[in-house]
C-alpha cells in the first residue's frame, strides 16, 4: 500500500448538502424549511429546553440538596504493568513517572491498580494502591508506599 492509493472508506465521507441552488438538490425555493415562521428565517429556532413559553421542565422541577461532585479526590490512575519500564530496585515516585511522560497529569493524587503483571522489585511511592497491586509489589520483595 502507498499513500497515492489510499482512499477513505465507502461512506466516510460525504458531500455536503447543497440547497437553493439548480444543482437538482431536490431542496430549491424554501430549501426545505417551509414558508415564513420562525425556522425558516437565518439564526431562527429555539434554544434547548425551550418549551414555547411554558415553563420549562427543568425549572418546575425542585432542586434540592448538595453534590459533592465539585469536591470528590479524582487519582490519576497507572497499571503494574506500565512500572516494568523500571529497573530493580528503583524507588517510583509520581513526579518521576510525570518526567517519564507516563503520568500526563497527577489530578489529586496517583492510584497504582493492578492490571498486568510486574515482573522486578521495585519500590513505588503513591497516594493509594488497589488490593491486588499492593499484594503484588511485595510479593516480589518490593515496597508499596503510601505518602
Amino acid at each position: 500500500m502507498k499513500l497515492h492509493t489510499m482512499k477513505p472508506q465507502d461512506g466516510a465521507r460525504t458531500a455536503r448538502k447543497r440547497v437553493g441552488n439548480g444543482t437538482g438538490s431536490g431542496l430549491g425555493k424554501t430549501c426545505g424549511k417551509g414558508h415564513k415562521g420562525q425556522n425558516a428565517r437565518s439564526g431562527g429556532g429555539v434554544r434547548p429546553g425551550f418549551e414555547g413559553g411554558q415553563l420549562p421542565l427543568y425549572r418546575r422541577l425542585p432542586k434540592r440538596g448538595f453534590t459533592n461532585a465539585n469536591f470528590k479526590t479524582e487519582y490519576a490512575v497507572i497499571n503494574l504493568s506500565d512500572l516494568n519500564q523500571f529497573e530493580d530496585g528503583a524507588v517510583v515516585t509520581p513526579e518521576l513517572l510525570k518526567e517519564m511522560g507516563i503520568l500526563k497529569n497527577q489530578l489529586d493524587g496517583v492510584k497504582v491498580l493492578g492490571n498486568g503483571l510486574l515482573e522486578k522489585k521495585i519500590n513505588v511511592r503513591a497516594h493509594k494502591f488497589s488490593k491486588v497491586a499492593k499484594e503484588q509489589i511485595e510479593k516480589l520483595g518490593g515496597k508499596a508506599e503510601v505518602i
